[in-house]
């Protein structure tokens, strides 16, 4: 069959690959489509067609997935913003299980038995504490969208509300509604600040208020079962990790190349009477050689908290010559996390668990948290 932009067809969704996408297969060509669930028959429409891959819009649902809910959001399926809201809450899980365990083995070559059930977060709407608005001139309307770009172009789609949002946040967007940008191309961040800690603009902290208990007990309870008496905890932005579980270690030292961020770690430090640590401004690649040999290996875990994009070889390759006891790996980007456990499993690692956490309810996001023990004697 030769597919062609425009062509209708019906086909049976096999499943949903990480990114949100359903993966159909008309002859053996694969065909991604958006907001289906797999097991459906749906009708298509081809928008996109490239040697090894198509896309199409949805058109119709001839046989709708028992988990098929109605999305609580009047923007879905034009804003950007979520994949899910059409799964019910708990068939979201069970695909982002699934979607790691394949980028596990796929990526890493893991046991995809070593990814845990998905943490579910006790809200699954009305969790983030920061978003980004953008402002675009329509023109054919004459007006200012303000909004998120759209799923399908790069276009701004309007909104008056985000259903995942914080309550604060969305009495926020009417208030830039009311008093919107002076022109198009210009970005809003909205805010949440947390209680108690010092954040500036720019500064990373975790997005879902909800779950964050459940992933700090995560993290501690791994910390724990290694027996380490010392902590670093690279890419540390204000110091959250580093304060959080300073009562678990005699000692630790955040590293950080943001040099607001480090201001803001002493204050956080300072603020929560945490006295046992220091926040060092450097890259990790900088830093960190030095750093490590004040810590004694077989005693000292490693904490990695990096951008999406993962770390950098050398920060790896540095571990690697170190070999502190216990590698903990924070990611909201699983298949670059798989490549670097790859990297450090191949010099004398070994993934002892991956516990995933539903940060991003509603959407393709997923955050996750790996264990990794020291071989002995594998240098």
């Amino acid at each position: 069959m030769q597919l062609q932009i425009g062509s209708r067809l019906t086909v049976r969704i096999e499943d949903v690959a990480f990114g949100g996408e359903g993966v159909a297969r008309v002859d053996g060509f694969v065909l991604f489509v958006p907001f289906v669930i797999t097991g459906e028959e749906v009708e298509v429409e081809l928008t996109e067609v490239k040697k090894a891959f198509a896309r199409a819009r949805l058109i119709r649902i001839n046989s709708p997935s028992p988990t098929r809910v109605t999305p609580e959001c009047r923007y879905f399926a034009a804003c950007g913003g979520c994949q899910y809201q059409h799964i019910a809450y708990p068939a979201q899980l069970e695909h982002k299980r699934k979607q790691v365990a394949d980028l596990f083995e796929r990526v890493g070559g893991f046991d995809p038995a070593l990814v845990e059930s998905v943490l579910p977060c006790p809200a699954p709407y009305h969790y983030r504490n920061r978003i980004l608005i953008r402002s675009q001139w329509n023109k054919p309307e004459q007006k200012l969208n303000i909004g998120f770009v759209r799923h399908d172009c790069g276009l701004v789609e309007d909104i008056e509300e985000c259903k995942i949002a914080e309550p604060d946040l969305n009495e926020l967007i009417q208030q830039v509604r009311n008093n919107p940008p002076p022109r198009g191309g210009i970005k809003v961040e909205l805010r949440v600040p947390p209680e108690d800690w010092e954040v500036g603009p720019g500064s990373f902290f975790q997005n879902n208020f909800h779950l964050l208990p459940g992933m700090l007990e995560t993290v501690r309870s791994m910390l724990r079962s290694s027996g380490s008496r010392h902590l670093v905890d690279i890419y540390c932005g204000v110091g959250f990790f580093g304060i959080e579980l300073a009562g678990e270690v005699e000692s630790f030292a955040g590293v950080e190349y943001d040099k607001q961020a480090i201001k803001a770690a002493r204050n956080n430090a300072a603020t929560h009477r945490v006295t046992n640590g220091e926040f060092i401004a450097g890259t990790a690649e900088e830093v960190l050689p030095d750093l490590l040999t004040h810590f004694q290996a077989d005693a000292t875990t490693a904490l990695l908290d990096p951008p999406r994009k993962g770390c950098q070889p050398i920060t790896l390759e540095t571990l690697l010559k170190v070999k502190p006891r216990q590698i903990l790996y924070v990611s909201c980007h699983p298949a670059t996390m798989a490549r670097d456990l790859k990297l450090l499993c191949a010099g004398g690692y070994e993934l002892k668990r991956v516990v995933p956490l539903d940060m991003f309810p509603q959407t393709q996001h997923v955050e996750c948290v790996a264990e990794l023990r020291s071989i002995p004697n594998s240098a």
